[in-house]
């Protein structure tokens, strides 16, 4: 496994173990103990390949493996046409690194107290950016520790690719990064526990927690499906980089179940599955006749997120290890 490769073979992963990526595509609002429910595509953008990739279709491991292995491609690997498509119809845009470098340096900046904590951010004369990485071991303010910094919760909405948690490649560009460049909210965490731990034990026990404080919603089942593999391999890269080896099957399969809890399908702005709201219709019968009526979902009516009568998305809650509802963490309006 080539740990700069962009294009993630899907083939490897259910060669390795098919549960493991099924994992990665199961919608953990939906799915129950017995039942899997998988996250769909909500894009039209593979229709032209016949039943199994509609836009309602969920996405599903034939779909995805074997011949099919290169539906699913990072937005830097895909056509022209179909950026700019994606672009058109959902509005899709992707941050560059450097812009994600420089707003997540601001989160710590904040945080440490200090500035230039992680990096060094570099203006180059001809308009480019870069950074330059700090080469010496993190350093925390005084009443916080590194274990504060790994837990600390840090959410991206309407993720895509999720180029702000980890930094695998530059998403604009496809650019890969080394690891030692890399600049993703859960990127710097799994720095700080390489620096703070010294057996597999330890750092497993301190990766998984910082794999619970990350999170990130999309519309998109192919982006969503991008991101939950990019953070499955971020963890890859991070282990063999420290312990010179790939992680047990069964560390893959644990961090596996965290990502497809924290990254979640979504419509950010109603805490809802995709497209999950819907009319009602109604019969009301009086002394002579019998009227039906249209009722439309009250919260797409009012604009009010709290009365929506699609599904509302499930987390986990991590430190109670129960699930609830995205909304319930955003305060109601008066």
């Amino acid at each position: 496994m080539n740990l700069l490769q962009i294009d993630i073979c899907e083939n490897e992963i259910f060669e390795q173990s098919p549960n493991l990526l099924s994992m990665l595509l199961i919608d953990r609002t939906l799915s129950s103990e017995n039942s899997q429910v998988n996250i769909f595509w909500a894009t039209n953008n593979y229709a032209d390949l016949g039943v199994g990739y509609q836009y309602s279709d969920q996405i599903t491991l034939e779909a995805i493996t074997g011949k099919n292995e290169e539906v699913i491609k990072p937005r830097a690997v895909k056509s022209r046409e179909m950026q700019q498509q994606r672009s058109r119809e959902m509005a899709e845009v992707f941050t560059p690194s450097w812009i994600c470098n420089k707003q997540n340096n601001l989160i710590d900046n904040t945080w440490f107290g200090r500035e230039n904590v992680f990096n060094i951010e570099v203006d180059n004369p001809d308009g480019s950016h870069s950074w330059i990485p700090s080469d010496k071991k993190i350093i925390f303010p005084e009443g916080k520790t590194w274990y504060d910094y790994i837990n600390e919760n840090r959410l991206e909405i309407t993720c895509g690719e999720a180029p702000y948690l980890v930094s695998r490649y530059d998403s604009v560009t496809g650019e890969p990064i080394p690891i030692e460049r890399r600049i993703g909210l859960l990127d710097r965490k799994l720095r700080i526990v390489g620096e703070n731990t010294q057996t597999s034990s330890e750092w497993l026990k301190a990766a998984q927690s910082a794999f619970m404080s990350v999170y990130g919603y999309e519309w998109q089942g192919d982006n969503l499906f991008l991101a939950r593999e990019s953070l499955l391999y971020t963890f890859i890269d991070y282990y063999k980089a420290k312990f010179g080896k790939k992680p047990q099957l069964k560390s893959l399969q644990n961090i596996a179940s965290i990502i497809s809890w924290n990254i979640w399908q979504m419509d950010g702005l109603k805490g809802v599955i995709p497209g999950s709201c819907h009319s009602v219709q109604q019969t009301v019968q009086d002394l002579f006749d019998s009227k039906v009526t249209i009722q439309e979902c009250k919260g797409c009516q009012k604009g009010n997120i709290h009365k929506h009568n699609g599904t509302y998305c499930k987390i986990m809650d991590w430190n109670s290890n129960k699930t609830l509802t995205f909304i319930s963490l955003l305060k109601k309006e008066k």
